[in-house]
């Protein structure tokens, strides 16, 4: 078998697949170092728990991982909670949180709940990623300044005028002001490179660039801006948690725990499902692929780092670089850990600053305003104004609270048809055709049991999907299915969907 034989996301590496998988894994650790990094820091705590993170996530969870192309490590998804929590309740709560967070991770696995998360309507899920997203602009803004975040995201907001207008008042190019323009440099290079780069150097990530830039104008410079502190010995930042019992008995820590389990389990699951859209491979494990994250989060407790999750822009990464088997995210992981190790002394020369626009950039994508655009003019105004509230409570109050208040709105859905909730899925051969015909409301609450039915029909075979009994279908169904149409169609398996015209327009593919 030769490597353009392959598959992409087989789950074990060979001999074949090496060249890409090799290729792929340091195209991933490039685009990773600065986001381990940056994501510590906006998270509150030392860059090179990030970096432990990042090293656990690519050669542990690579190991276990039931989506073999997904990269896992620090989230910028988790940075506001991470944040909160280090902020109230100190730095030494992070390993008792994490130990208990993976511990319900693992056990969800065992007990095949995975596919439960992706139930959770996109709207919500992209809400609270907007919602990050604006956290981490307004925080990282201040961190461009070599300044420290503000306690919260309003306050953040309301002293971004202040800290943009207070430059030095005498003339004179202050640290501040220096710092600043190092973040905005970063920026320039940043983006410049990902408009203008030559299609030879394309998978050259623009984050590198950018950092780059403002490390070597910083140095060149010889200017007075703050810099990445991480010790000359990676060990040294493995912090053991003490009174697991003691700790566990707060019941603010407890919260803590099931958000971040929570959070880092849907992020994960919807980033695996973003990924297997990205090729036409082996399919997500969903149930595999938690208990590998509650195993990485377990580890990541024990050495008091971040927590992890699966995460969408390495994980791209990774499928376009060429990525064919699981060896091209655990040797990103061992690049981690070889340049901690040997070059410490080269990530201190790294400002604090360019980290910052790093993250600025990264939130600022988060938003991505075009999808409630695309929910409104798809699945109409109620998944609009999900995404909308579950964004400004993420802001206004805080992370969990505004994934709950989404969860809440999205039941709305359901009021039409509270009496009739139940959906028959019948599956039949018809000649060559596999014939599905779906009867009743296909809302969140039935998603698992129709992904299940419409994941086991034959990969080749044409399939004729018949909606005419169907009653209703949600925005989460509706798109669940129009993923799956649209998969299949790219591998030449025709798909057919009878009886939902006009009448049922979220599932227009046209």
């Amino acid at each position: 078998m030769t490597a353009t034989a392959l598959k992409p996301g087989v789950s074990m590496p060979s001999l074949a697949a090496a060249p890409r998988d090799f290729a792929a894994s340091i195209v991933v650790f490039l685009v990773a170092m600065p986001l381990c990094m940056g994501i510590a820091i906006a998270s509150g705590v030392p860059p090179e728990k990030g970096l432990i993170t990042g090293i656990i996530g690519g050669i542990v969870v690579g190991a276990l991982a039931g989506s073999p192309l997904q990269v896992s490590g620090p989230a910028a998804g988790l940075a506001v909670i991470i944040f909160e929590l280090v902020r109230d309740l100190g730095l030494s709560a992070l390993g008792p949180v994490l130990i208990l967070a993976g511990a319900i991770q693992l056990i969800a696995g065992v007990l095949k709940v995975g596919g439960w998360f992706r139930a959770i309507s996109p709207a919500v899920v992209h809400g609270m990623l907007a919602g990050i997203g604006v956290l981490i602009v307004v925080g990282q803004f201040h961190v461009l300044f070599d300044a420290k975040p503000l306690p919260n995201g309003l306050a953040n907001l309301t002293a971004m005028p202040g800290r943009l207008l207070g430059l030095s008042p005498d003339g004179t190019l202050a640290s501040a002001e220096l710092a600043f323009a190092v973040g905005v440099l970063t920026i320039a290079f940043m983006l410049g490179w990902e408009k203008f780069r030559p299609q030879s150097m394309k998978l050259v990530p623009g984050a590198l660039v950018g950092v780059l830039a403002g490390t070597l104008t910083a140095f060149a410079f010889g200017l007075p801006v703050a810099r990445v502190d991480v010790p000359s010995n990676i060990a040294s930042a493995v912090s053991l948690p003490a009174d697991l019992l003691g700790s566990w008995a707060n019941p603010a820590l407890l919260v803590s725990a099931v958000a971040i389990a929570f959070i880092a389990s849907a992020e994960t699951l919807l980033s695996a499902a973003a990924v297997d859209k990205m090729h036409n491979g082996v399919r997500t494990d969903y149930n595999k692929e938690l208990r590998a994250q509650g195993v990485g989060n377990l580890l990541c407790g024990v050495a008091g780092s971040l927590p992890m999750t699966g995460v969408i822009v390495r994980s791209s990464a990774n499928v376009q670089a060429g990525a064919l088997t699981r060896a091209s995210t655990i040797l990103h992981g061992v690049w981690i850990l070889a340049f901690v190790a040997l070059l410490p002394w080269l990530l201190r020369e790294i400002p604090m600053a360019s980290l910052a626009a790093v993250l600025v950039v990264t939130g600022w994508r988060l938003v991505h305003v075009g999808h409630v655009a695309n929910l409104l003019k798809t699945y109409g105004l109620l998944p609009a104004i999900i995404w909308a509230t579950t964004l400004i409570v993420v802001v206004a109050e805080d992370l969990l609270t505004g994934v709950l208040v989404g969860i809440a709105l999205s039941l709305l859905e359901l009021l039409p048809h509270a009496r009739r909730l139940k959906l028959r899925v019948s599956a039949a051969r018809d000649g060559e055709a596999h014939a599905i015909r779906l009867d009743g409301v296909a809302s969140f609450l039935t998603l698992p049991k129709l992904s299940a039915a419409l994941e086991q029909t034959p990969p080749a075979s044409p399939v004729e999907l018949d909606v005419s009994a169907l009653k209703a279908v949600d925005h989460t169904s509706a798109e669940m299915i129009r993923d799956w149409v649209k998969r299949r169609m790219s591998l030449g398996a025709p798909v057919e969907i009878t009886g939902g015209a006009g009448r049922l327009p979220a599932l227009n593919l046209a």
